[in-house]
């Protein structure tokens, strides 16, 4: 049973979530105070798109759209760190143009085989408490979530890769020909629009094939989207030469060059490159009896505008050879087709985000500053203590108030909503790098600024009597004595 070709889809994708840390203690029988010992989670899988040759279809995202990658391991006692992902490849055929669906961009325009792109990265394995060991905190129980994985929605848009097209007006007999030139079978049949979707076949030129593509047939006004349009204009794009098929049983003897006239006027509209492609012009059914004299006709017609034209016959199998040579003469000189501009996924590094103010909110935008949220367990205190700090140092508090937030309003980040309270001015001056460090109260800034200037006062008183009694420790009893003796 024949499924047709599936030329566009969509399809989403989602990178695997990093493991989470460990927050374990080590508590050996003969090892006392055996301190933090929880390893990090591991990354999870990155998902790539990756061309095979042996695909020419995207059949088999019809039938499952959603693709997850797998998650980082979860860090473990002694130190021991959690596995990561194993990637994800899809298999997608040359050709595949893919775009992200939000945004348009164009994300990758794959031609060779093995060519691959990343389309939804991994999240990073959180780290375990042994990373937050202090001086002052020795004993930690916070360890890090992993960050979730990418996810976002695809368009893959496949573009045939044929290096000859095969085009012309319904029922010229290009299947027929495709049949006759190569193995394909594609669909042939006495009536209009008896090709649906593009057929493939390949034609042996000694040890090297040659795609050809039988291509829908066109309509007046295609280039706008009459009829089949676009879906058959966008796979010619990618071959570099085009072979203009006629029918001579529906030619005109006063303008026999009607049809290759309107067919190029199609082309040109559409896209200029199109225009500039190499051509070859053949006439088919040359064995009709009823139309030698629009045969003649077109000759003449050939000869005046200076244009080659190939007689030939698919029914008798005539004149085929000298068409494919200059086919194939023709691909010798052509270029291979120029891709489509590519933005390959940004670094995930960045902290870059912005501030609006919504209908009820305040509402926190940027890539990182979602992750770091998402990754936090709002439950555990010291996480929370720690995405506060995170959010003041990265500057987005400061960024609230230069935008008019006030005490007590809502912040929105990705799905989570939090009471706005600015951090007073003297705990950020006075800010401690390790969350769990004691603040300093209004109160006692008095009271430990006259502590360290007394301290400091008496280093100075000794640092001053050292130098009028000279040397230090015995030496100075030394010099003492000697005073005394005198």
């Amino acid at each position: 049973m024949s499924h047709g070709l599936v030329d566009h889809i969509t399809l989403y994708v989602r990178g695997g979530d990093g493991g989470h840390g460990s927050r374990a203690m080590r508590t050996e029988k003969f090892v006392p105070a055996g301190g933090p010992d929880g390893g990090d989670g591991g990354d999870g899988a990155d998902v790539y798109l990756e061309v095979d040759a042996n695909l020419h279809t995207l059949l088999d995202f019809k039938r499952k759209v959603h693709w997850r990658a797998p998650h980082g391991g979860k860090g473990g006692i002694k130190r021991a760190n959690g596995a990561d992902g194993q990637d994800l490849i899809i298999k997608v055929p040359p050709g595949t143009v893919v775009l992200d669906k939000e945004s348009g961009v164009c994300l990758a325009d794959l031609f060779r085989e093995g060519e691959r792109v990343l389309v939804a990265r991994g999240g990073k394995g959180g780290r375990g408490n042994t990373h937050f060991v202090t001086s002052v905190h020795k004993a930690p129980r916070y360890c890090e979530q992993g960050e979730p994985g990418e996810e976002r929605w695809l368009t893959l848009d496949l573009q045939m890769m044929a290096e000859v097209g095969i085009v012309g007006f319904p029922n010229a007999g290009k299947s027929t020909l495709l049949s006759v030139i190569s193995r394909a079978e594609p669909k042939v049949g006495d009536y209009p629009f008896t090709t649906l979707q593009p057929i493939l076949g390949v034609v042996n030129r000694g040890y090297q094939g040659i795609v050809f593509a039988d291509l829908p047939g066109l309509v007046e006004g295609a280039h706008e989207g009459v009829g089949l349009g676009h879906r058959f204009l966008r796979h010619i794009e990618r071959t570099r030469v085009l072979l203009h098929l006629l029918d001579l049983g529906s030619l005109s003897v006063e303008e026999p060059l009607a049809s290759y006239d309107a067919l190029r006027r199609e082309l040109r509209l559409y896209s200029q490159n199109l225009a500039l492609r190499p051509e070859v012009l053949a006439v088919n059914k040359c064995e009709l009896a009823s139309g030698q004299e629009a045969l003649l006709a077109l000759r003449k017609a050939c000869k005046k505008r200076g244009l080659s034209l190939f007689e030939i016959s698919c029914h008798d199998h005539l004149g085929i050879s000298p068409m494919l040579e200059a086919l194939f003469s023709e691909l010798d000189q052509s270029a291979p087709p120029e891709r489509q501009p590519a933005f390959p996924l940004p670094p995930r590094t960045h902290r870059e985000f912005r501030v609006e103010y919504e209908v009820d909110c305040w509402r926190v935008f940027g890539e990182q500053v979602e992750q770091l949220v998402k990754a936090t367990d709002m439950q555990d205190p010291d996480q929370v203590r720690n995405l506060q700090r995170k959010l003041l140092g990265w500057g987005v508090e400061d960024e609230l108030l230069r935008n008019g937030a006030e005490a007590g309003e809502t912040v929105r980040i990705d799905r989570f909503l939090f009471d706005f309270e600015p951090t007073p001015d003297w705990l950020r001056k006075e800010r401690m790098p390790d969350p769990d460090a004691v603040e300093v109260r209004p109160s006692q800034r008095e009271r430990l600024t006259r502590r360290a200037q007394l301290r400091q006062s008496a280093k100075e008183q000794a640092h001053q009597i050292g130098k009028e009694v000279g040397s230090r420790g015995r030496g100075r009893k030394r010099q003492t004595r000697g005073k005394e003796s005198n």
